[in-house]
């Protein structure tokens, strides 16, 4: 069994940024795709950036030429590079990842959340 953990959130000013990580741990595995997703009150909890086994990324409109996200696989993290952040980006962010494990594929492995507060 997989599980992963984000880390990184925190209260930052409108402009600044944030770098969270998402740390998996348990079986031996390799990243094969992960997003992640952010949760904002009151609202649905939505896609924020993709990252597919291809190497290709999708972005929401809102976070575009702002968020980068990136997966290291020799230390089994994620990353979501956030710059330039808004009051708007203020949500719990998740990572859900896909891991390959021997010759099968686990998908939906969910961190459980780390809180981003951007306000001055």
């Amino acid at each position: 069994q997989v599980q992963f953990v984000e880390s990184g959130g925190g209260l930052v000013q409108p402009g600044g940024s944030l770098k969270l990580s998402c740390v998996g741990s348990g079986s031996t595995f390799s990243i094969y795709a992960m997003s992640w997703h952010r949760q904002a009150p009151g609202k649905q909890r939505e896609l924020v950036a993709a990252l597919g086994s291809g190497g290709g990324t999708t972005y929401a409109d809102s976070v575009k030429g702002r968020f980068t996200i990136s997966t290291d696989n020799a230390k089994n993290t994620g990353y979501l590079q956030m710059n330039s952040l808004k009051p708007e980006d203020t949500a719990v962010y998740y990572c859900n990842v896909a891991v390959r494990t021997g010759l099968t594929i686990q998908f939906n492995n969910w961190g459980q959340g780390t809180q981003v507060t951007v306000s001055s």
